[in-house]
């Protein structure tokens, strides 16, 4: 189960306040590149399931992860998730051509298939991520700017085992610097799949 605190930043503005004021704490910057998909008969998403491939950097890293089941509350996401590295040579193609996933070697595909009985795979479209990572207080933050095409969300993302005293200190953080900011209200693919920003 993957626990993370979400708090949606207003705009650009705030975004690049927040990244100014952590930048001593700057580790690294990912370009991701996101591709969603589904069964081919709807299958992953009428169990709120859905299969993602994610390339890193424009380097040869491609990561295929299945996520379902997730709620998100009060700026808080708990989710069940199950990742892998997969060949990114095999990730292009199934970036390309969806039906090829169900030929490929992966636990991850595996449990797709065998545990929520995808026959088949298809596309649903994707989007771009910049993700400014920082270690902060004993905490991994993970500052976004996600272009879906028809808008741009910026979120602080942090992955805790006790959220709440994450949420707090975040929260006290932004608040400390005069930096307006929301609970998320929806996932970064609920909000590409509604085709407009929350």
């Amino acid at each position: 189960m993957e626990v993370e605190v979400k708090l949606r930043l207003p705009d650009a503005g705030a975004h690049r306040l927040v990244t100014n004021i952590l930048a001593p704490f700057h580790v690294k910057t990912h370009r991701q590149e996101n591709h969603f998909f589904d069964g081919s008969a709807a299958e992953l998403s009428a169990l709120r399931a859905v299969l993602r491939l994610r390339f890193s950097d424009k380097d040869p890293r491609c990561v295929v992860t299945l996520k379902a089941k997730a709620v998100l509350v009060d700026g808080v996401s708990r989710v069940e998730e199950d990742e892998e590295d997969l060949d990114p040579s095999i990730g292009r193609d199934c970036a390309a051509e969806p039906a090829k996933l169900s030929a490929v070697e992966s636990r991850v595909v595996r449990r797709a298939r065998e545990e929520f009985g995808a026959l088949g795979f298809v596309g649903l479209g994707g989007f771009g991520n910049v993700r400014q990572v920082y270690e902060w207080k004993g905490l991994k933050l993970e500052v976004d700017e996600t272009d879906f095409g028809f808008g741009t969300l910026y979120e602080i993302e942090c992955e805790s085992e006790n959220p709440e005293d994450a949420k707090k200190l975040l929260e006290e953080f932004l608040k400390d610097h005069g930096i307006n900011y929301s609970y998320s209200e929806k996932s970064k693919f609920a909000i590409f799949r509604s085709g407009k920003l929350p």
